[in-house]
Formats: structure tokens, sequence, C-alpha cells
């Protein structure tokens, strides 16, 4: 039997329903999650992220530097940062790469000399008055304590430096200021003088300790001082 008809209306089981579910989520909420999911990353999402780290540095340094507070001011997911960033360590060598790429440019002068020099002293300056520069050391710290910093510093942090350095010295062994095959080691040791003036708090402008071990490095690459082979 039929449901009676309301004057003027219709039967209740036709009245039609909403095609959406109270429950279901809006769609721009769908889309905005979305697009910091999966393997490809969300250009807005991961300027937002950087942004929020750079400014904690700031604000706290290193040691307040946490992934749960870059999330909350991100507007972000802690796994989309975990995913993209393993570490804190990771995210903090983005930030100071981005960094440290706007600051500072390889040299090219000319000569090896004066392109370690300049470099240096720009490299120095960047350390004592830029947040990720500052924190840097910091880093180098926590890397002997944790071996998840420690792998961050080594397996992407140095391959990264090296090969930003790695054309000035390319460039003085085609020039032949230097034997290539010393070019590497040479590059280690020019990456060695850096750090031990970091970690001892030797950063200041200090021109004639610059120039001096700027020539050191170009005096013990000449070709014709290099060792000799080992038979």
């Amino acid at each position: 039997m039929s449901e009676p008809v309301p004057p003027g209306g219709t039967p209740k089981s036709a009245t039609p329903k909403s095609a959406t579910p109270k429950s279901a989520t809006p769609p721009s909420e769908t889309q905005s999650r979305r697009a910091s999911i999966g393997a490809r990353r969300s250009p807005a999402a991961e300027a937002a992220i950087l942004d929020a780290a750079r400014s904690l540095l700031a604000e706290k340094g290193y040691a307040g530097f946490s992934i749960d507070e870059v999330a909350r001011r991100a507007g972000a997911g802690k796994p989309t940062i975990y995913r993209w960033w393993p570490s804190k360590a990771d995210l903090f060598i983005a930030v100071y790469s981005a960094d440290k790429a706007a600051a500072i440019v390889v040299p090219d002068t000319g000569a090896l000399a004066t392109d370690l020099a300049a470099y240096t002293t720009e490299l120095w300056r960047f350390w004592r008055e830029t947040p990720s520069g500052v924190a840097f050391r910091a880093l180098l710290a926590e890397a002997q304590a944790s071996e998840q910093a420690m792998a961050a510093l080594r397996d992407k942090f140095l391959p990264l430096r090296l090969a930003d350095l790695a054309c000035v010295f390319t460039r003085a062994a085609d020039r032949g200021e230097i034997a290539p095959a010393d070019a590497d080691d040479l590059l280690q040791l020019y990456i060695g003088f850096h750090w031990v003036h970091l970690l001892t708090g030797r950063i200041g402008e200090d021109a004639a300790s610059i120039e001096r071990m700027a020539r050191l490095i170009v005096r013990a690459g000449r070709p014709d001082t290099a060792a000799p082979p080992t038979r």
C-alpha cells in the first residue's frame, strides 16, 4: 500500500537526500591535504616548511630546533616532513644549503689562491652572521653523539659541499697550478682548515691566516712538488 501524499507535497520516501553525507570532507580540504602527500613534493608546502625552519633557527638556535615546532608553524603534518627530511639534521642541512647558496657564489678569479681566500672570507662571514651558519657548529657537535646526524653530515652534507668546491680545484688543475691527482685530497685539506677554525671559535676576519692557508694549499699541490707515485 502506497504512503499517503500530503496535500501539495511528495511522499516522504521520495524526498531527495543530500548527495554528500554530513561527515564527508569538503573538497577544498581534501585537495589541500593531497597536495602534500605522495612522492612528488608540493612546492608551496616545501617553501612553508623551510621558512618555518629558518625562522625557528633564528629565534631558538639549533638547540630549540625541532620537527614538532616546524610542523606547527608551517601548518604541515609531521609525516610529510619526515618523508622529505628523515631527521632534524636533514631538515637543517636543507635550510643551511639554501641559505648558503643564496649568500655565497663560488669565485673564479683565475688563480687558486685568490679563489680560496675569497671563498673562505665569505664562508666565515656566513657562519658568523646568519642563523643557519651560526647553528652549523651545533650540527657538527651533534654528529659526534648521534649516528643519524653523523650519517646526514657524512652522506648528504659533505658530498654537497665537496661538489660545490670541486670546480675550483678542477680549474686549478686545468691551469697547471696543481697536480690533477692531488685535487681531491687538497679539497679535503681545505675543508679541514675551515672546520678546525669553526670548532675552535676562530672564524673572525683574519686575512693573513686565510691568505697563508691559500698559499700553502697551492704550494702543496704544485705538480713539480707532488709526491712521486708509490711502486
